[in-house]
């Protein structure tokens, strides 16, 4: 039995591919791992704020020098911490827009970007303390970035494998959507990728 994550960061709700995407990651999951639990988070519903000059002060200021009032932003990021801490499986739906991550997705990784409790320092560098979990990248893009001339505009899947790999996350898998807007590619695009699917 797993814990799984499936985070949500389209904003074309039911249509979307990256979030079938993931369903069906997470329907691949559950089947390898039965009894497994899913909690879902939609970052773009509960409005998560973006980095300010007074979460920035809470992230890197010790509790004991902070009012109860400049403790405030530390609420929701320690709420989105522990679910991460919580879960085995982690399934990041995250289609690309405009050569990158939506910015509800960008948030949510700012606020679990805590010094001491997520990433460290040690003598030799960064040291990630988010360990042992897999991730599932389900991306989405309208043309085709896997490959050929526009790989080099893909910055969804270089930044999640570089940055999740800077916490700790290093074991990620990338399915693909691609093409999604290719005349001749996008009648078979989307059953490619789900035929693609394999769980580790």
């Amino acid at each position: 039995m797993k814990r799984i994550l499936h985070l949500i960061s389209s904003i074309q709700g039911e249509t979307s591919y990256s979030i079938q995407l993931g369903h069906a990651i997470v329907s691949r999951i559950q089947q390898k791992y039965p009894g497994s639990t899913v909690e879902e988070l939609n970052l773009t519903e509960p409005d998560i704020p973006h980095l300010n000059p007074a979460s920035l002060r809470a992230f890197f200021s010790p509790g004991d020098q902070l009012t109860d009032g400049e403790k405030e932003p530390l609420h929701f990021s320690d709420r989105l911490i522990n679910q991460l801490f919580a879960a085995d499986i982690i399934v990041i739906g995250a289609p690309l827009i405009n050569f990158t991550i939506h910015t509800t997705l960008k948030a949510w990784i700012d606020h679990i970007t805590r010094p001491g409790i997520t990433f460290g320092y040690g003598e030799n560098g960064p040291v990630g303390m988010v360990n042992g979990k897999k991730i599932y990248v389900a991306m989405s893009s309208g043309g085709v970035y896997s490959e050929g001339p526009g790989k080099e505009n893909d910055f969804v899947a270089p930044y999640l494998k570089a940055f999740l790999g800077f916490l700790g996350m290093t074991d990620l898998t990338v399915f693909r959507a691609e093409g999604l807007k290719v005349p001749e590619i996008k009648a078979h695009a989307m059953k490619k990728a789900l035929e693609s699917i394999r769980i580790d």
